[in-house]
């Protein structure tokens, strides 16, 4: 008896999770884009500087920043790198532990991440409006919208 090659049906969890993927994918593409026309950054460099910025200290440790913005230790310290090459920020060691290391913003870093917000703003909105009548993938979108409880 020959098996099937066709894979298995999509449960409604694995449905619902793809379209968010399919929303996330496009709405990244859209921001990445715009960020890096306007404003000479990645959308990382983006959201680093952001969590620098929200930082009550306007630094965080690498491992922090990495979690924060969802990347591997060593592509945070890229980012960082690159960050500290356009002079957004620099790295500092931790005065009680020679061994930590901490990502701090530079006053150019919190322009540019100022700069850049009215227009990450502007563009997942447009993004997340265009999606809004699309059958697929508007109900995601209205979902996300939705008011908590």
């Amino acid at each position: 008896m020959a098996t099937s090659h066709l894979a298995p049906p999509h449960t409604s969890d694995q449905a619902a999770w793809n379209r968010v993927l399919a929303l996330h994918a496009h709405v990244e593409r859209e921001l990445t884009l715009a960020l890096h026309h306007r404003h000479g950054i990645g959308l990382s460099e983006y959201r680093a500087l952001e969590h620098l910025t929200q930082s009550d200290t306007n630094e965080l440790r690498m491992q922090d920043l990495a979690d924060r913005v969802g990347l591997g230790q060593s592509s945070v310290t890229r980012l960082v790198g690159r960050l500290e090459k356009a002079g957004f920020a620099y790295k500092d060691l931790c005065p009680s532990d020679k061994r930590g290391v901490y990502a701090v913003i530079t006053d150019d870093g919190r322009r540019r991440y100022q700069a850049a917000r009215a227009t990450y703003s502007e563009v997942l909105s447009a993004a997340l409006n265009a999606f809004t009548a699309d059958p697929e993938l508007g109900p995601t979108v209205q979902a996300l919208r939705a008011p908590r409880s």
